[in-house]
């Protein structure tokens, strides 16, 4: 019998307000209503400060401070903190200094009780597919900063995560290897049916990866645009951008995302709230309400 809940996560009318360290209030998102079908690449694009890295967090879980709803579907699951087969990589540096690189990466298999064997394997395969298998006893020091990173993305995909939450990941990547990354990341999905939320400054990528692409306008971020990607998969990466449909695409998001830009900079505030902030919005009522289903 057909699923008659395809959707991984679902987002219903969620607002974000912080409160800066001078009583004022800063929207970051507004009226967030949102569905990510399972198995589903989901491109998120938008202006600096519009919500998107925001919306990434409430997404993971790790900030409930919101007005609105988000429900995660996965089978077997007793509720968010289940979510076990959840990874999320972040633009920053998320390696520990003490451990070496594949002591990073296994780190991220500690909840899942593999075999020591099965551990060594899954982290031997994962440094191959970001080419660090040469890195696997250096430590961060000793990397520069877009190898770093990718050890963060080693760690995430090792634990082949059904949700993978991903925030510019490949930013700091040289333009080569980030074409490389793309088809690597593609590569994953098709083998792990993995649900990927992707934030990215970047529109080519956006359209390179994703089934759909969502632009969130200036702050406070909303959907302005969900467009469908109409390229098949399985996708080579340089194959779909010599498309011409690939073109038309790209700059029609361009304009989009420009006009967003252009607004913001006319007055819509900082890319980010001044000094520490706090959430609004964790009181009673509807407030930060999160389910499992």
């Amino acid at each position: 019998m057909a699923d008659p809940n395809p959707f991984a996560v679902t987002v219903s009318e969620l607002t974000k307000v912080f409160l800066t360290r001078r009583d004022e209030t800063v929207e970051a998102l507004r009226d967030i209503t949102l569905s990510v079908e399972r198995g589903q690449i989901l491109a998120v694009l938008g202006p600096s400060g519009c919500g998107k890295s925001t919306l990434l967090r409430i997404l993971a879980g790790l900030d409930r401070g919101f007005v609105g709803r988000v429900d995660w579907r996965e089978e077997r699951s007793t509720g968010p903190a289940d979510r076990l087969r959840c990874a999320t990589v972040f633009q920053t540096d998320s390696t520990l200094p003490w451990m070496s690189v594949a002591e990073n990466v296994r780190l991220g298999l500690s909840s899942l009780r593999l075999s020591r064997g099965e551990a060594e394997e899954r982290v031997g395969w994962v440094l191959g597919l970001v080419g660090l298998a040469d890195f696997a006893g250096a430590y961060p020091h000793e990397l520069s900063g877009g190898m770093r990173q990718r050890v963060a993305i080693a760690r995430a995909l090792a634990t082949r995560p059904r949700l993978l939450l991903m925030d510019e990941p490949l930013a700091a990547l040289d333009a080569q290897t980030r074409l490389v990354m793309q088809q690597e990341l593609l590569r994953l999905w098709e083998d792990t049916g993995s649900t990927i939320v992707y934030v990215t400054h970047d529109i080519e990528e956006a359209v390179t990866l994703a089934h759909r692409v969502v632009v969130l306008s200036a702050r406070p971020g909303r959907i302005c645009l969900d467009q469908r990607i109409p390229f098949s998969f399985p996708r080579q990466v340089t194959e779909v951008r010599q498309r011409a449909e690939f073109g038309q695409l790209t700059m029609g998001l361009w304009q989009m995302v420009a006009d967003q830009v252009g607004q913001s900079l006319a007055g819509t505030g900082r890319d980010e709230p001044a000094g520490p902030v706090e959430p609004v919005g964790s009181g009673s009522g509807s407030a930060g309400r999160v389910a499992a289903r």
